[in-house]
């Protein structure tokens, strides 16, 4: 049970038993984070609904900003830290051994604030039109879908070594068969919460998830833990871009 416990802690502002502070139970704590997905995916759209208390709709733009702003928080802006991070590497387009140097240090470039404005701005267009859509139930899987594809990346690309990186010991905890349970458990959350237009959001998550562990793998050798915050905001993102795509007819 400490191990879910960790994967809460880690993904999450939740609060958590003290002993999830150790790192008992780390290294298969990834098979609990579509779960923990799953409960961050329910706490955002209670605060979705909440905040049509104060704004009369979720469809309000100060409401979706304050419900992405919340997301956010309750991640304690990891996953935006590592997709800051890897745009200012990138965006570099310096060597594999600068870039990965650039990924490492703590200031934020340019590249990295105009990359997360530009992906905070889609969230909460995309929050607000979804809600302006009655698709609003799509917030409870999003997170979910985002952390599966995290599991397969885990599982199937490599992870480039750092002295006291938390990423190293994290593949042995990604059997097949916690893969499976879970693509099971998310694919099931995604067609309760969207039909077959989850499904297909999915899908399309997991699909770019490939390609995107395949260009990283050829640009920096494997992924890192800024790789990983990088994945699950850009897969968040595209599963809400899909999700409002396919919800243009009000089939959600």
């Amino acid at each position: 049970m400490n191990a879910f416990w960790q994967a809460v802690g880690f993904l999450t502002r939740f609060p958590v038993p003290k002993r999830a502070h150790t790192l008992e139970g780390w290294n298969d704590s990834p098979k609990y984070y579509p779960l923990v997905g799953l409960l961050l995916g329910a706490v955002i759209w209670l605060a979705a609904r909440l905040a049509e208390l104060g704004f009369g709709s979720a469809a309000s733009p100060v409401a979706a900003a304050l419900v992405v702003a919340f997301w956010i928080y309750a991640t304690g802006a990891l996953h935006l830290d590592g997709w800051m991070d890897l745009a200012d590497g990138l965006g570099s387009q310096r060597s594999r051994e600068r870039t990965l140097e650039i990924m490492k240090d703590s200031r934020v470039g340019a590249m990295g604030v105009v990359a997360a404005i530009v992906l905070i701005l889609l969230k909460v267009a995309a929050v607000q039109q979804l809600a302006a859509a009655g698709a609003l139930l799509a917030l409870t899987v999003v997170p979910a879908m985002a952390r599966a594809a995290l599991l397969g990346a885990i599982r199937f690309f490599p992870y480039i070594q750092r002295e006291g990186g938390l990423g190293s010991g994290l593949r042995g905890g990604v059997t097949p068969a916690a893969l499976l349970v879970n693509g099971l458990l998310v694919l099931a959350a995604s067609f309760a919460a969207g039909r077959w237009m989850g499904v297909i959001a999915f899908a399309a998550i997991l699909l770019a998830g490939g390609l995107f562990g395949r260009s990283i793998v050829r640009r920096l050798g494997g992924f890192t833990g800024d790789v990983y915050g990088a994945l699950i905001e850009g897969a968040e993102t595209l599963a809400l871009l899909v999700l409002l795509i396919l919800n243009t007819e009000g089939r959600l």
